[in-house]
């Protein structure tokens, strides 16, 4: 895991949901993301493991926050690395906001 620190990653925790940021720290099963955003719902992408690697296809569809400076996400159950294309992807996904 440590090869992953400083990367954009896609992050599945166990109860709070799916976090897309850059992976800052890692201890056990607690993480630190940077400019970090959560995808609360996306259209066009199977898994976590599609949205790391493609993104998704259809992005007004999608539901992801704000971007925030810094999190601490617990019981994270899954963190894959994302390619270019799905940072350049998820990226453009405008912020969802009520």
């Amino acid at each position: 895991m440590k090869n992953q620190i400083g990367k954009k990653v896609i992050v599945r925790a166990d109860r709070a949901g799916v976090f897309y940021g850059t992976l800052t720290a890692k201890e056990g099963d607690e993480v630190q993301l940077s400019n970090a955003r959560k995808l609360h719902y996306w259209d066009g992408a199977a898994a976590t493991q599609q949205l790391s690697t493609d993104g998704v296809s259809q992005p007004d569809e999608c539901r992801f926050t704000v971007s925030v400076e810094e999190i601490t996400i617990m019981q994270v159950i899954e963190i894959n690395t994302c390619t270019k294309k799905s940072i350049t992807n998820i990226e453009n996904v405008k912020e969802w906001k009520k």
